[in-house]
């Protein structure tokens, strides 16, 4: 019987090209799609989660409570983990990591910036970082030890064995190599290529033992039995058991959840990167709808073809759950066919893929999980695409068929083109969605930050060796061809680190504890960002007093209470100065936040640190850039010089959404083309069911034209209610998207307008083929019959 029911099969695929040729291609592309998605939803649901310990493993929070706000940050004091492990007996290891460190590493005649973290003695205890040469539990317990990955074993000492020798760190120290990395896993957002003493960090950073500053995250690992729940409500205040002017409650959130959930919004969990996992999984699901639509359609169109076969299996004595079973298998028959297509495509795809996401996804047949990947897709899509045309062809009446009366009931109509509205309506989702996504991408990356990013480049980590005569290589930089004017700051393009509470000005309410972001700075910051003031004047070295001075924007002049904040007194960590000018807001930072209110203050040229800012001459750019490295070379010999472009950097903190961008693109048009595959199948059923009429009206008259707007008309309708039913759905998801941005676009009319006369021109085009091609048939032929 099964052999049967293949035989017969493959003779009505084989019979019916041109249909199975649109149901297998149509399928393979949502499900090969689909496949593609899953794999990358995979990799990120895996990111820091393949930790030994990691249902104990949790990074420590802060809530910061500010006159009715609260802000959320993983910073924290620099002595917590240290504190904590001591003093709450449900943690039994506690680490510092330090953010992302870029020191210059040197090995005799070799040296570059190198990538890594300071952390604390018990980090490769607590998680799964396997080392090939070491000791896990004791690599990192000598202050003077560091860890380093192959790659830098290989780079810096060529093949010697690299355990037991000395590396010099910022020309400066020397640590001693205790241990060599394995390859780090692919599912580790933690990236680094080497570690190195926490305390060794902290003694050269004072600020950071104090308990009323934060900046370096605490991971920590609890006992075996301990509840998280009531690990909370234990260190909840104990900030303040150790500060009682805090204003900060801890929490913790497990560490391989982080990844995901990694946005805050008044003390809750707001989102991050689960948002993607989740919009994409719904765009797999989508696109697989809508080809299995396309399955659906294009076999209840065409039941009458086979309305005699199911008559006669009735008449000899098939039952209906024989019928189904047979119609479920044939569907699932090519499901798989086109499984293997999909597979195809995915493997064709995938390097291009891994190259747009910055992944290094693959598809690995040995792994289990894969193969019951395929088959539950297989199954699933199969019974879903195969489900209504099983159950309606084998509900087909035997008499009526035999007798050759069968006629489709007005359900089935309005059924199939239900689904033809379900499927364009996916689709103008889709290209809404494409639409939006790309207008605030393009508004993010044009819009006006208050400064001028072009010809403004950046040197980072000036402290490593320029500290002390940043001043001689600013002057001498300015005598030189190309160089328009250069100023320092302590916080980099994209970030002002450093925030503040210890502000004070007169008639401030002293009952409200008010946040501020602070970012010393040099002499011409003004000029050299090309931030406009609106009032008062740059730093300058004419006035001696401008050590105590500060500058502000527009944002901390209103939540001060200022409206000409000029000559007004301000006191900053008790040193009292005057505002002397107002500068223009401006952007430092992402366009998801607003922008936030900014005292700058005069750093002193002897203890300089940070960053060095350079603007250029415009379309002298590469002159300027010679000089710069001739005078860094000058005045830092031993260190590499390395620079980034404004515009670069502010740009690649966008690249999630540059991607988000251009696969919504991808799978737009992949959704349309799909749902267009459908609709040219049916559109040459309908014009292959209208044969005879076509001929009887061409015959009295009508034109091409006439017959090609009777074949199209019902079709263009269907997509025009398609339309209004996606724009209100489509309004309000993309409205919320939105909401994420503290700077967006307006959902303008024309976005609609756009996507809805796409979707129509796309299917008037596609219908029209098949129209055109039956309008244009010779009467003779489709009436000799008659």
């Amino acid at each position: 019987m099964l052999k049967n029911y293949l035989k017969i099969a493959w003779r009505n695929l084989w019979k019916n090209k041109t249909f199975s040729l649109i149901n297998i291609l149509g399928l393979a592309l949502g499900m090969g799609c689909s496949l593609l998605i899953m794999l990358w939803v995979q990799d990120e649901v895996k990111m820091d989660r393949f930790h030994a310990n990691d249902a104990r493993l949790f990074s420590v929070m802060e809530n910061q409570f500010y006159s009715g706000t609260i802000s959320t940050f993983s910073a924290t004091p620099g002595v917590l983990a240290e504190a904590i492990v001591k003093d709450i007996p449900e943690i039994e290891m506690a680490s510092q990591v330090l953010w992302q460190e870029e020191p210059v590493i040197m090995v005799k005649d070799v040296f570059d910036n190198e990538k890594g973290r300071y952390v604390q003695g018990d980090f490769l205890n607590m998680f799964s970082f396997e080392l090939a040469q070491g000791d896990k539990a004791t690599a990192l317990k000598r202050p003077d030890g560091v860890v380093i990955s192959k790659k830098l074993a290989d780079k810096y000492f060529k093949g010697q064995d690299p355990m037991g020798k000395t590396i010099r760190v910022d020309n400066k120290d020397d640590v001693i190599v205790t241990g060599v990395l394995k390859e780090l896993p692919a599912y580790t957002s933690m990236k680094f290529d080497f570690l190195m003493s926490y305390d060794r960090w902290l003694k050269q950073n004072k600020w950071a033992n104090e308990w009323g500053n934060n900046g370096p995250r605490c991971v920590v690992l609890l006992a075996k039995n301990a509840d998280p729940e009531r690990v909370n409500a234990k260190i909840r205040n104990y900030i303040k058991t150790k500060n009682k002017d805090s204003n900060v409650e801890l929490f913790l959130i497990n560490y391989g959840k982080s990844y995901l959930y990694s946005n805050w919004e008044s003390g809750r969990q707001n989102g991050g990167r689960i948002e993607y996992v989740r919009m994409f999984t719904i765009v797999a699901i989508f696109i697989l709808v809508i080809a299995c639509i396309n399955f659906m359609n294009l076999a209840t169109a065409r039941s009458v073809k086979r309305a005699k076969e199911v008559g006669l299996r009735k008449v000899v004595g098939a039952y209906r759950t024989s019928l189904v079973g047979q119609f479920m298998g044939e569907s699932i028959l090519i499901t798989f066919i086109s499984l293997l297509f999909a597979l195809l495509i995915v493997l064709l795809l995938i390097p291009a893929f891994n190259n747009l996401t910055e992944k290094k996804l693959s598809v690995d047949f040995l792994n289990p999980f894969l193969w019951v990947l395929l088959f539950a897709l297989t199954i699933i899509t199969g019974i879903v695409a195969g489900s209504y045309p099983a159950i309606f062809m084998s509900s087909l009446n035997p008499v009526t068929i035999l007798k050759g009366a069968l006629k489709f009931k007005p359900s089935a109509t309005y059924f199939r083109q239900g689904l033809v509205v379900f499927q364009f309506g996916l689709s103008i989702l889709l290209i809404l969605a494409m639409i939006v996504i790309y207008r605030q991408i393009e508004y993010i990356q044009t819009k006006n930050l208050g400064f001028a990013r072009e010809n403004l480049l950046y040197i980072p980590d000036i402290e490593k060796g320029m500290e002390k005569n940043f001043t001689s290589f600013k002057q001498a930089l300015e005598n030189e061809p190309g160089i328009k004017s250069v100023t320092n700051a302590q916080s980099s393009l994209l970030d002002i680190g450093s925030s503040t509470m210890g502000v004070s000005w007169p008639g401030k309410d002293t009952t409200q504890q008010l946040l501020f972001s602070v970012d010393p700075a040099g002499y011409d910051f003004v000029k050299t960002m090309g931030i406009q003031l609106l009032g008062g004047r740059d730093f300058s070295r004419d006035y001696g007093t401008d050590s105590l001075n500060y500058l502000i924007n527009e944002a901390a002049a209103a939540k001060m209470g200022y409206k000409d904040p000029v000559g007004k007194e301000l006191t900053m960590w008790g040193k009292k100065g005057v505002i002397i000018g107002l500068m223009k807001n401006f952007h430092m930072g992402s366009l998801h936040v607003p922008i936030q209110p900014l005292i700058v203050n005069l750093q002193p040229a002897k203890s300089v640190w940070g960053v060095a800012l350079i603007r250029t001459e415009a379309g002298q750019t590469d002159l300027a850039i010679k000089n710069i490295e001739k005078l860094f070379k000058r005045y830092n010999p031993g260190l590499p010089f390395k620079y980034q472009f404004a515009d670069e950097e502010f740009g690649n903190q966008y690249k999630a959404e540059n991607v988000v961008s251009k696969l919504s693109n991808y799978f737009a048009f992949l959704a349309i083309f799909i749902s267009c595959l459908g609709l040219f199948g049916l559109a040459a059923f309908t014009a292959e069911q209208r044969t005879k009429e076509i001929g009887v009206r061409k015959v009295l008259g009508a034109s091409v034209s006439n017959l090609v707007g009777m074949l199209s008309a019902d079709f263009i309708k269907l997509v025009g209610i398609a339309a209004l039913i996606a724009f209100p759905i489509a309004w309000y998801f993309m409205q919320s998207w939105l909401e994420k941005y503290a700077y967006r676009i307006d959902l303008e009319w024309w976005y609609f307008l756009v996507a809805g006369i796409a979707a129509l021109i796309i299917a008037l085009l596609t219908v029209s083929f098949q129209a055109i091609k039956a309008a244009l048939m010779n009467p003779v032929k489709s009436l000799k019959s008659e």
